[in-house]
């Protein structure tokens, strides 16, 4: 199990190379990245800010419960801070599994947590302006189902 918070960029391909090398009992893997987006034309970059220790920590016990949940054979979680340009990647997570829903559900329920529920503090800066970023209703209905 790997999770990293980081401010650096990562290569989401050789994360996924890496992850999936050698696993000769799993029938699955499966990934995300999560990219920032400009919803409306005007996002000059996110900022994201954590408490280094607690943020690790928070992901570390939210990982160990997907791996209680599912029959996991290893899970990757990478999430970056500070200033993130459009079109960079922010997140990833990867599963392995021996069956393929095990490996989408666990993916699932990881990437719910770390968008609703994982300690950072998002600002979307505009070039009008900037503002803090909160969890949609519908981030928290993808989490009632967990």
């Amino acid at each position: 199990m790997k999770v990293a918070v980081q401010e650096g960029p990562f290569d989401a391909g050789a994360e996924l190379d890496a992850f999936s090398h050698g696993r000769q009992q799993v029938g699955a893997v499966v990934s995300f990245t999560g990219i920032v987006r400009d919803r409306d034309g005007g996002l000059v970059r996110m900022e994201i800010e954590h408490y280094p220790g607690m943020t690790e920590k928070a992901i570390g016990e939210i990982a160990e419960a997907a791996r209680a949940r599912w029959d996991l054979a290893d899970l990757l979680v990478i999430h970056r801070y500070g200033a993130l340009p459009v079109g960079q990647p922010i997140m990833m997570v990867a599963t392995a599994a021996a069956h393929r829903r095990a490996a989408f559900e666990a993916a699932e329920y990881l990437m719910d947590y770390l968008k609703s529920r994982a300690p950072f503090w998002k600002k979307e800066v505009t070039q009008t302006g900037a503002h803090w970023v909160e969890a949609t209703p519908e981030d928290e209905d993808a989490l009632s189902r967990w």
